[in-house]
């Protein structure tokens, strides 16, 4: 599985509570365009509306090459998931707070999937107290570096 793109947003914004894998319904010309690279996904959810899944604010951006015909680059687009997942999508949506963001994006075979979360959102408090435990485990990894290059000498 190489990976396409990458929603870091989603993991500073979000606590994930579960993960779930999903193929995406999308034309010819998008497929190629992700294959340039030109996929956004920074400000991508899913929303579960009349039984299917519908995945709002991805970018892919027009295929230059194309001819007459090209897509839209915002469009919402279908996500295609098992029903029992669905409704264990529908369940958790209609929880307050919780929310369905898009981890990541990724190749598996000649498929392309979207990793969805199912995410709790986190107060400015938590989003502080992360980047502080994150600055604490870069400084002690940085001392037992420093501590073992000495060892060595």
């Amino acid at each position: 599985m190489s990976e396409i793109a990458t929603n870091r947003k989603a993991a500073r914004d979000f606590h994930i509570l579960e993960k779930y894998e999903a193929g995406v319904e999308l034309r010819g010309t998008e497929v190629k365009s992700i294959r340039l690279g030109k996929l956004n996904i920074s400000d991508a959810f899913a929303r579960v509306e009349r039984g299917q899944v519908w995945l709002y604010g991805c970018d892919i951006q027009v295929y230059e090459k194309a001819s007459h015909e090209t897509h839209e680059p915002r469009r919402s687009r279908r996500l295609l998931l098992h029903k029992r997942e669905i409704m264990k999508l529908l369940v958790h949506t209609q929880q307050k707070g919780l929310a369905l963001p898009v981890l990541r994006a990724y190749w598996k075979g000649h498929h392309i999937k979207i990793e969805l979360g199912v995410g709790k959102g986190k107060t400015h408090g938590d989003q502080r107290q992360d980047l502080k435990d994150k600055a604490e485990n870069r400084e002690a990894a940085r001392t037992v570096a420093n501590f073992n290059q000495k060892q060595r000498r």
